[in-house]
């Protein structure tokens, strides 16, 4: 069993975090934490600590959360813990070149894609909505570039039929986790091989923007579910009914065709709310108006059922 290393860990949300406590359950040492600063959360829009600060500062762990990395006293700063390795998950900063070379063993990252499939800040919500059928996790040796390291390991599962991003992210926190850790040993020891991505097959997971909820309902009802999904929970898709926002948490693809113009509602029962697409029906499952809460299809009909009457048109039509 090669020593134990000493690991400066960066990262910033709760996904990072699964990998911060992979990290605290191993025989490594965290020697630090990086993570964002705290940013105003909440009604009260109060400074809040991220969830990676959280857990560290609850396992005394040193918290260091500078505004940049490119600020040479930063560097000197984190040169000085002289770590063995440096692991980065979701840390929200660029790490430069100066940052790169410090670690003894370099840096590496856990990447939420089967690179080099999804570079970039969504590769989550990228990979359903684009209706692929598997992804999963990357263990990367970062260099200068946007996700173009070498790869170190890669840890792969389906996605599901019904899964929304959400469901994804939290599944793909928990495997992430247990690849780095996976991959530790044999960085440790320097057996690890190391592949290089094929540049040709890359795609950029662009990040995500509000105006990508509208549901178009000229486009296939597959095209649609697989937005719903994908835009769940954040930042949720949404259809115009009269003049206000139908929020749209979930929907299912039906089989079959229908004649109706494209976002008229053909049928309104416990099961869905059903609307003529492009091609085929989409039956919208859990929906939000504005000022109330998302609820099921059976619960909104039965407070407002009159508001989904069959023929009544979304979208603008």
């Amino acid at each position: 069993m090669p020593e134990p290393l000493n690991i400066v860990f960066a990262g910033t949300p709760d996904f990072a975090a699964a990998s911060l406590q992979a990290l605290l359950d191993s025989p490594h040492r965290v020697i630090a934490v990086y993570t964002q600063p705290d940013r105003p959360a909440g009604r009260g829009r109060k400074l809040t600590p991220s969830p990676v600060k959280t857990l560290a500062l609850e396992h005394g762990i040193e918290v260091r959360q500078p505004q940049s990395l490119k600020d040479p006293e930063a560097q000197a700063e984190l040169a000085a813990l002289e770590p063995d390795l440096m692991v980065v998950v979701a840390y929200g900063l660029l790490l430069p070149k100066a940052v790169l070379e410090i670690p003894r063993l370099g840096c590496i990252n856990v990447h939420a894609s089967l690179l080099p499939r999804w570079r970039g800040a969504a590769p989550i919500h990228r990979a359903v909505l684009a209706g692929d059928a598997e992804t999963g996790v990357t263990i990367m040796q970062m260099d200068e570039g946007l996700d173009t390291g070498d790869m170190l390991l890669k840890a792969r599962c389906d996605i599901g039929a019904q899964e929304s991003s959400g469901e994804l992210h939290d599944r793909l926190a928990v495997i992430g986790a247990a690849a780095l850790s996976d991959s530790l040993e044999g960085i440790a020891a320097g057996t690890i091989r190391r592949e290089p991505q094929d540049d040709s097959l890359a795609t950029y997971a662009h990040k995500l923007e509000k105006q990508e909820g509208e549901l178009d309902w000229r486009q296939p009802a597959k095209a649609l579910a697989q937005q719903v999904r994908g835009l769940s929970p954040w930042p949720v898709a949404f259809t115009r009914l009269g003049g206000d926002n139908l929020r749209v948490w979930g929907a299912t693809a039906l089989d079959g065709t229908c004649d109706d113009p494209p976002g008229t509602i053909v049928a309104a029962d416990r099961d869905g709310i059903q609307v003529a697409c492009g091609e085929g029906v989409l039956s919208l499952t859990r929906v939000q108006l504005p000022g109330g809460k998302a609820l099921d299809a059976a619960a909104m009909l039965n407070a407002r059922r009159d508001t989904f009457a069959i023929g009544t048109r979304l979208g603008g039509a």
